[in-house]
């Protein structure tokens, strides 16, 4: 059973890996044996990641990157190939939101989260494919959200992205299970990060909400994502692919 979580030897890309549920996931294939490449538009950010990681016994490093742009994710990808020789795990965690209602909502801001959330996971998947189909294998994890299953009044932007996500994990996953390349996607519930800080702060009672309906009884942490990660990027799931998977301590299986 050891060998089906063990991910010595394999190279993981994490956009947005410098903090959050990213460096959770992080943690976690570090832990697992797997090299991990941080990618972000932050470079101090993602150098603090790197040295935690480094604490933790894993191999890491950095990758500055815009994922918006195709040249930049295209750069990103054949530096972490030159540099580890393989690219076996793309974790597609960048995301950001802008909490406004759709009638409040510029278009500008509109295409920044969509451009952020969902173009992005596009363009990494597309220029990790080829390696992944050459090496005969690899894992895709797109990151969505409970807004890939709810709706929020305040979240139009952020809400389309992470049903897009969920969307686009099934095309991939159809498309290149051939070549056994498996991708899924992760729907965190409410965890505990800067970017629902935000949302507590910007949304009256979202905290008490959020209690009230979790099972669990508490916020999720970045951690509780690390073994999702691991599971879904190891030999494990190998016969898994195309799923939308909640971390929600039970949240979305309440009525």
């Amino acid at each position: 059973m050891k060998g089906m979580f063990d991910l010595t030897g394999k190279v993981a890309i994490v956009t947005g890996g410098n903090g959050g549920i990213g460096l959770g996931m992080a943690r976690g294939l570090g832990s697992a044996g797997a090299t991990v490449v941080v990618a972000g538009r932050n470079a101090a950010k993602s150098a603090a990641a790197v040295k935690e990681l480094a604490a933790l016994g894993a191999t890491a490093s950095q990758i500055e990157v815009d994922v918006c742009s195709e040249a930049a994710v295209r750069s990103m990808v054949a530096a972490a190939v030159d540099r580890h020789g393989r690219l076996d795990i793309l974790i597609n965690n960048a995301g950001i939101n802008v909490r406004k209602p759709p009638h409040e909502m510029a278009l500008s801001e509109w295409t920044r989260v969509i451009e952020t959330n969902l173009t992005s996971a596009y363009l990494c998947s597309h220029a990790a494919y080829p390696h992944m189909k050459q090496a005969g294998a690899g894992k895709v994890v797109n990151i969505g959200s409970m807004m890939s299953i709810f709706g929020a009044s305040f979240t139009p932007a952020y809400a389309a992205s992470k049903g897009g996500i969920v969307q686009f994990t099934r095309v991939c996953a159809t498309a290149w299970a051939r070549d056994n390349i498996q991708v899924n996607a992760v729907l965190p519930g409410w965890i505990d990060t800067d970017l629902t800080i935000q949302a507590r702060q910007q949304v009256p009672g979202l905290h008490e909400r959020i209690l009230a309906r979790t099972p669990a009884d508490r916020w999720g942490t970045p951690d509780d994502l690390a073994g999702i990660a691991v599971f879904l990027c190891g030999r494990g799931s190998d016969f898994v692919t195309g799923t939308a998977i909640p971390v929600d301590g039970g949240y979305s299986v309440q009525g």
